[in-house]
């Protein structure tokens, strides 16, 4: 049996490039009996194509990153597929729907990352909040001077708001208690008693998250209905000031009503571990964001961490395995 992976990150060596040698615990896993592929690979991974198409015919699993499952996909790795695995917590790109009717299985890890995609959020708040990554510009080139940035305000005195109530978004909530006075959420699938337990406040809607909050994180899911969520009309409420971190889906944050609303001085502060493309740099939009002060950013690694990494290759393999042997995936990450 063949298993493909087809753009796996921490497959990548020093250089930059797949090291078949990387697939220490996959192949623990799966053993001999498996042919385990590396994704197609120039410069970056191709993740759509000829080429690619041709890479990944007659695999009976596949493994995907940040690859996107489409009609054309199907269409090429044939009839013997049997598993599509999203290795991380979103599945935006397994696109359920696509797959509901093909009889194949498709899973994902949704609480690998959990603790590291929480702390990340709060350093990035952090960062905004206190104006860190301007001090250290300015200071490494010479420029001493505490209120350069601006002059940070008292976080004990702030309220937060989070926009998604999952397993992230309970995590950062009791992360923000440390810091915050108050903690309200947006989350339309989640009551206020469930809220109220992790000692947060439920509001209405995001106009009123918006207006109350003075500094708003994200954590909800990519659908069809948080696609562009935080828009120009989102915006139009907030406090201002106020500062905004998105962790979850770059599409979830319009950049464009976001570089607006900083140009007006309505937002304090972005900072974004997620764009769409990922390289904001790719985008004429976004990159017209990455030289403001007011702006932090990373590359989509909020995940990240060597515990989580090994946890969710591991447990990726398993369930793999697992499929291709007559049995269950795992039913906590089941999709289809």
């Amino acid at each position: 049996m063949r298993v493909v992976y087809t753009d796996p990150a921490w497959a990548l060596n020093e250089q930059g490039r797949p090291d078949p040698a990387r697939a220490d615990i996959e192949r623990t896993v799966f053993g001999d009996g498996i042919d385990l592929r590396l994704g197609l690979f120039d410069g970056r991974y191709v993740v759509q194509g000829p080429e690619f198409h041709d890479h990944v015919r007659g695999a009976d699993a596949l493994v995907i990153y940040r690859c996107q499952v489409t009609p054309e996909l199907l269409d090429a790795v044939g009839p013997n597929c049997r598993v599509i695995a999203r290795s991380g917590v979103g599945i935006d790109n397994l696109n359920a729907p696509l797959l509901a009717g093909t009889g194949i299985v498709a899973f994902n890890v949704p609480d690998y990352c959990v603790d590291e995609v929480s702390t990340h959020t709060l350093a990035l708040l952090l960062a905004l909040e206190r104006k860190v990554c301007t001090q250290n510009r300015l200071v490494k080139i010479g420029r001493w001077n505490i209120h350069a940035g601006g002059v940070p305000r008292r976080v004990a005195t702030c309220t937060a708001g989070i926009i998604g109530f999952g397993r992230i978004g309970r995590a950062t909530a009791r992360k923000l208690q440390a810091f915050y006075r108050n903690i309200i959420a947006y989350d339309p699938y989640v009551s206020a008693d469930l809220m109220a337990g992790y000692g947060v406040t439920a509001v209405g809607d995001l106009t009123e998250l918006f207006a109350a909050a003075d500094s708003v994180v994200i954590h909800a899911a990519l659908t069809e209905e948080t696609d562009r969520l935080v828009d120009a009309t989102a915006l139009a409420a907030v406090r201002p000031g106020a500062l905004l971190v998105n962790t979850a889906r770059g599409r979830l944050v319009d950049p464009a009503a976001a570089l607006e609303a900083l140009e007006a001085g309505r937002l304090g502060g972005f900072a974004s571990d997620v764009f769409t493309p990922e390289d904001p740099n790719d985008d004429p939009t976004a990159r017209k964001l990455l030289p403001r002060d007011d702006v932090v950013v990373s590359a989509h690694r909020a995940f990240l961490s060597a515990e989580s990494e090994r946890s969710c290759r591991r447990r990726i393999a398993e369930g793999v395995a697992t499929v291709l042997a007559g049995g269950p995936p795992p039913a906590e990450g089941r999709v289809t």
